[in-house]
């Protein structure tokens, strides 16, 4: 099965302000832009998006983001689909994207599981090591200046653990996001797998609770169709998000 193209570019619409971006470009199609919206609604600080579930702190001045998530099994049809669990600094309101996390996907009517991370404009960079469905994850984004990230996963399931020093330059730090995603190609936002339910718990930012942000939650939802809703986030930064049948 080839790679997706994970991370999608998409215009982000706020009620009452001025549009901004949201770009988590697509790998190997720098520039496209496969129009999926985030949308905030008015009133009640819920946002939409066409890829995006989970939650989302926005403001400035986030330089770490971390949660532990427990890697959701997929339920596999005869279509090939992706989704994606990650953590992440900008991409809400800015160009800039520095993010790590794990795949869920079928192919073939089998499911496939790895891990990757993504430095916008460079593209997603396969991680080694094996993931099982229930496997306890765990990763953590950094910022240490001067452009500077250091990106760390870790399956303590399976004892494994990886980290990468990477750079970006003028990075944003804008944002700061814990997030289940449907990923993009060159042609648009990818079919979602059925992951049923997955738990994120200890989501934190700037070394506190994501909670203490005031973060938008985020629903997937693209022409009418709800594809995946978060639930509430707790104080200790756990929630959950849970895919819907088209």
């Amino acid at each position: 099965m080839s790679s997706p193209r994970r991370r999608t570019a998409a215009a982000v619409a706020l009620a009452g302000a001025m549009s901004a971006s949201l770009i988590c470009t697509p790998a190997a199609s720098a520039g496209l832009v496969d129009g999926a919206a985030l949308t905030l609604v008015p009133g009640v600080g819920n946002s939409t998006s066409a890829n995006w579930s989970g939650y989302a702190a926005t403001g400035g001045g986030f330089t770490s983001v971390g949660a532990d998530w427990t890697e959701p099994g997929v339920t596999c049809r005869s279509q090939t689909t992706y989704a994606s669990f990650w953590v992440g600094l900008d991409g809400d309101g800015s160009n800039t994207v520095e993010q790590i996390g794990t795949e869920a996907d079928c192919s073939g009517g089998r499911p496939v599981y790895s891990a990757w991370y993504e430095m916008f404009p460079s593209g997603p960079v396969d991680i080694p090591g094996s993931i099982s469905p229930g496997d306890a994850m765990h990763a953590t984004v950094v910022s240490g200046g001067g452009g500077s990230f250091t990106l760390t996963i870790n399956d303590r399931t399976k004892n494994w653990s990886h980290s990468y020093v990477q750079h970006l330059n003028n990075p944003a730090l804008a944002s700061a996001e814990v997030i289940a995603e449907a990923p993009s190609d060159a042609g648009g936002v990818l079919p979602l797998s059925d992951f049923g339910t997955v738990a994120f718990t200890g989501a934190t930012a700037n070394g506190a609770s994501l909670s203490s942000f005031h973060p938008d939650p985020i629903t997937m939802a693209n022409g009418g169709t709800t594809k995946a809703t978060p639930g509430p986030l707790s104080g200790s930064g756990a929630f959950t998000v849970t895919w819907h049948s088209p």
